[in-house]
């Protein structure tokens, strides 16, 4: 009896100092396992011992608890099935179940260390010796049970509260550092660092979602409804953390939402070998981990937007500022073309507006849509705004056709007037997801309030047209040329002014109708700018008389134009008429007054009638034939 109590005192010395001496060292319950062997074999003669650690119903054996696998799990022992082994005694002969198995044949005993009101924490089998027998028998046997009982289960709370503690305080770090910091770009580097340090041999992937800034230099994917995985779908929906064995990608995933307040922003994915088994300590860190992500990115991305929304408002207002200015509407959509190159990075710009059934490419408008390359994408825009005037948005274009396009990213804004679509804007992206739907409402923002002006300025320009040219030829009204006559002489090297009549207009008209002498109206006012071209302009000086004005233009080059022009009116009209023409020409050194160019080629005009029609005469006397 001496002898058994000195063991106990001796067991209990050797807890104490195993216990105190590997208190900072040992970071797995494997570890003290070691060192209790090591007392057992020196106070006991105990040569072989294992130990089976309780987890989920299941005792798994101590050195497999550092990596949980499917393997270790399938060949794991039941606790159901030798729980009852352990009725109103905790040292107990081995059963059949355990004894069956190769590793544990040599083994004669089991015992059972479980702390009062606890789980159990494991099940010691031993293969016994006379000096395990004979202490275990004696009235010390169970004292020594409850001791080692007690010391393991605080041993077992100590490494919990450790690997707590490690973990809380690398989120606690983390943090701490999303606090200081609005950098996007930090946030989820510390995020991944984070993962990768606790999962050093796995693989970690960020799935973000389409709305988040394109401008992050961190390597992330983004989140997409049609090719996800359904367990990531389910965890991105119901803000649940959930794992999928994927055995077509050989591996079993971990899919962590990243959550804030407001919002869930995105998949923190852990990829594992497919034995692995996550345990439930580490489901934990990585779900406190998103978490603390996602409240972080919710953070910097309202700060973010916050920046943004007074910027769009700038832009806004710096856009309705200038495009209210009296400017063309060239002018205006060269600067909103610049506006939207530089809030939406597009590589494409166009802008479309409808003139009668169809829509036309402007010169402000990017390259791409002034070749064929661009019909495409002209053509998808033209077919959405035939049945609806809502804005288009499109993250990837290449899904709704089954032809390659190079552009995936496309938003279009209708241009309005009167509720009615007069044209519209595209801009596009190579990559897919390029634009977010912040930029989609801002351009739709900024196409509205630019309607207004580009309206007005093509209500002016409409109006400015009624004012400057003749309803029925479309020429030039006469008080347009008289204001590009007295500026030219005042700015010009040097001009030519035709003053055109029909020869025998009234017979026409009496003969044929004034409809069809109407019609000869026009088809010579068609030929007079076919032409003249953009060298000059044309106009209807009255009734049936029209003129020509060319700036900078040499005597030679005026009579051979005038000549020119008599010559091919009669080929240009049916029925065939002609045309008897007054020219004057000046130069630099012999500027005439303006109200005298028109009285010179008025009199030259008259010339031309009263010598035989058909041919121009110039002021000077001189008169030219159509011959």
């Amino acid at each position: 009896m001496t002898d058994h109590l000195q063991t106990l005192k001796y067991i209990k010395s050797d807890v104490l100092s195993f216990w105190v001496s590997s208190y900072e060292e040992q970071t797995s319950f494997n570890g003290y396992f070691c060192s209790l062997k090591q007392f057992l074999k020196k106070r006991l003669k105990i040569d072989n011992a294992a130990f089976l650690s309780f987890e989920g119903n299941s005792l798994i054996p101590i050195e497999e608890m550092a990596s949980l696998t499917i393997e270790t799990k399938l060949n794991a022992v039941s606790w159901l099935m030798i729980e009852a082994s352990f009725y109103q005694q905790k040292v107990v002969k081995i059963p059949y179940i355990l004894k069956a198995r190769q590793a544990y044949s040599m083994m004669t005993d089991m015992v059972l260390f479980q702390a009062e009101g606890k789980n159990p924490i494991g099940v010691l089998l031993v293969e016994a010796t006379e000096s395990w027998t004979d202490f275990m028998t004696s009235e010390y046997g169970e004292e020594c049970i409850e001791i080692l009982s007690k010391v393991l289960q605080m041993i077992k709370d100590n490494l919990d509260v450790k690997i707590n503690e490690d973990q809380y305080r690398k989120l606690y770090n983390m943090t701490d550092l999303f606090h200081s910091t609005m950098d996007i770009d930090l946030i989820l580097e510390n995020v991944l660092k984070n993962i990768r340090d606790n999962f050093p041999e796995f693989n970690v992937e960020l799935i973000l979602s389409n709305d988040q800034d394109r401008h992050t230099t961190i390597d992330i994917k983004l989140f997409d409804y049609l090719s996800e995985r359904p367990a990531t779908i389910e965890a991105f929906v119901s803000g649940e953390l959930t794992t999928e064995l994927a055995s077509d990608l050989n591996c079993r995933l971990l899919n962590a939402p990243i959550k804030g307040r407001q919002a869930i922003y995105g998949i923190l994915q852990v990829s594992a070998p497919t034995t692995y088994l996550f345990s439930t300590t580490e489901k934990d860190f990585v779900r406190m981990l998103a978490q603390a992500s996602g409240n972080a990115l919710e953070n910097a991305k309202l700060y973010h937007q916050s920046h943004r929304l007074v910027s769009d408002l700038q832009l806004i207002n710096e856009t309705s500022h200038r495009l209210n200015m009296r400017i063309d509407i060239h002018e205006m959509l060269l600067f909103l073309q610049k506006q939207l190159l530089k809030s939406f990075q597009p590589m494409e710009v166009c802008f479309a507006f409808k003139k009668h059934d169809t829509f036309e490419i402007t010169g402000a408008s990017t390259s791409l849509f002034h070749s064929e390359n661009g019909q495409s994408y002209i053509k998808h825009v033209e077919q959405h705004f035939a049945q609806t005037n809502d804005p288009l948005f499109v993250a990837d274009f290449s899904r709704l056709t089954p032809n390659q396009i190079e552009y995936r990213s496309i938003m279009a804004i209708p241009i309005l007037m009167e509720e009615k679509i007069n044209g519209f804007s595209i801009v596009l992206h190579k990559e897919p997801y390029f634009f977010s739907f912040d930029s989609f409402k801002l351009m739709q923002s900024l196409i509205h309030h630019s309607s207004l002006a580009i309206a007005n300025s093509i209500l002016r320009t409409q109006l400015q047209e009624m004012v400057d040219l003749d309803h029925l030829t479309k020429l030039y009204a006469r008080s347009y040329l008289d204001q590009f006559v007295e500026k030219s002489l005042e700015y010009d090297q040097s001009g030519m002014f035709l003053l055109i009549d029909i020869d025998n207009f009234k017979r026409i008209n009496d003969t044929y109708g004034h409809q069809v002498g109407d019609k000869i109206l026009v088809q010579i006012a068609v030929q007079l700018k076919e032409t003249i071209g953009s060298r000059g302009i044309c106009a209807r000086w009255g009734g049936e008389e029209m003129s020509v004005y060319v700036p900078n233009i040499d005597e030679k080059e005026a009579l051979e134009l005038a000549s020119t022009i008599v010559e091919v009116i009669p080929s240009a009209t049916d029925p065939q008429v002609t045309i008897s023409a007054g020219l004057i020409t000046w130069d630099e050194r012999d500027r005439p007054a303006f109200q005298s160019v028109f009285l010179h080629a008025d009199t030259a005009l008259y010339e031309a009638k009263n010598s035989g029609k058909n041919r121009f005469c110039t002021h000077n006397g001189s008169y030219q034939t159509n011959s």
